[in-house]
């Protein structure tokens, strides 16, 4: 397992394409939106608009996923630290205002959000939110160390014990994939939040795990913030390959402390915070 990590950490930092079929990702290009600071990113449910989690703004910031350009912000005026965003099966949208200790709901017309709601209960320091197709709401406690299911406004089951959790991604089959932070490790749960795995230690070697994305294929690609690098995992569990240098650089294949997630088939769009933008790739996981 060792051998097979340095390998794919050398291919990726060279961000050579390889004639034997080993995976690969391509840097496409960078984000020029003045960004502060910026943590996940969420696709709209049609797949027009880029909503970003402008924490040093105290925003969500609204990008063309193509260009990268910016074409609307919305919450500046209410919001505070905020870390993450997700959409319901509706297109109303759920943001992570951290700092306000909840979850706030909006409908959405276009690039104009309405606030209609607040998650607030249970939770403190709110740093990933997930809207899941089960109708719960699930919401990862940064500060309060819990993760708490929401139903109808209504808690109805919680997970605690755990390290500044951050991001809840949802599998094909239903279960959810979350970052434990503090714990350096990344837990698969059932919707009523029963751990049922854990990834953690060698080869993975997580520290400070972040947002993260799930293909359908099980693939799970992770922002590993203080490791400045991004780690693509099977679903198996096998390391796949790792998108860094492991030190704090800018430019292609290079990271300052990366926090957010996005994909569409082979595109990928990754926070890259501590050089306050977003970058964008493709990958060829053969």
């Amino acid at each position: 397992m060792i051998r097979r990590f340095t390998i794919a950490l050398i291919v990726v930092c060279l961000s050579v394409p390889s004639a034997t079929g080993e995976p690969k990702a391509t840097f496409v290009g960078a984000s020029e939106v003045p960004l502060d600071n910026p943590h996940d990113l969420k696709l709209s449910p049609d797949g027009k608009r880029l909503f970003v989690a402008d924490v040093g703004n105290n925003r969500i910031a609204i990008l063309d996923p193509e260009s990268l350009e910016l074409t609307g912000v919305f919450g500046a005026d209410h919001q505070s630290g905020t870390h993450d965003i997700d959409f319901d099966a509706q297109g109303r949208a759920y943001v992570a205002d951290t700092h306000n200790n909840r979850v706030t709901i909006y409908d959405m017309a276009g690039l104009t959000a309405t606030l209609v709601g607040e998650i607030d209960a249970r939770i403190r320091g709110p740093e990933g939110v997930l809207a899941h197709p089960n109708g719960r709401v699930y919401v990862a406690g940064a500060w309060s160390g819990n993760v708490v299911a929401f139903l109808n406004g209504k808690a109805v089951a919680e997970l605690k014990g755990l390290s500044s959790p951050h991001d809840l991604e949802r599998t094909a089959q239903g279960d959810i994939w979350l970052s434990d932070a503090g714990n350096n490790r990344m837990l698969l749960l059932t919707p009523d939040l029963e751990i049922v795995r854990e990834l953690k230690g060698p080869p993975y070697n997580f520290n400070g795990v972040r947002y993260q994305d799930i293909l359908a294929n099980g693939t799970i690609i992770a922002a590993d913030k203080n490791s400045h690098t991004v780690k693509i995992i099977g679903e198996d569990g096998h390391l796949i390959m790792v998108l860094g240098s492991g030190r704090a650089e800018r430019g292609p294949g290079k990271f300052t402390t990366p926090e957010g997630v996005e994909t569409r088939g082979d595109t990928v769009w990754i926070s890259d915070s501590g050089n306050n933008r977003v970058v964008k790739y493709t990958i060829d996981l053969n």
